[in-house]
């Protein structure tokens, strides 16, 4: 079952940016991810609240996948990085339609 990452990433400061996108990249590759788009741009069609300044899609062939991914020590400093260089929200979303 394919799932994706859907993420909201705000920096809040600049300088972990350029040393998280190559390990990054990496590490989403080598556990199956794909990205769909990571792009600052988009637009609130429905609903209030902050805008993000960037929104993330990854595709991932599994749910394990993607726990893998979060979990992997490489990763480990990229992410304490981005969480404390930014605010950040993250989901896993299940590729299935619960109301077909």
């Amino acid at each position: 079952m394919t799932f994706y990452s859907v993420l909201e990433v705000t920096p809040t400061e600049q300088d972990w940016v350029a040393d998280y996108i190559g390990p990054a990249n990496k590490l989403v590759t080598q556990y199956g991810g794909k990205y769909i788009a990571r792009t600052s741009s988009h637009e609130r069609l429905e609903g209030n609240g902050e805008n993000a300044a960037l929104r993330i899609i990854i595709e991932w062939p599994s749910k394990q996948a993607a726990i893998n991914f979060m979990n992997d020590d490489e990763y480990a400093p990229h992410l304490k990085a981005r969480t404390a260089g930014s605010i950040s929200h993250h989901f896993l979303i299940e590729g299935k339609d619960d109301l077909a």
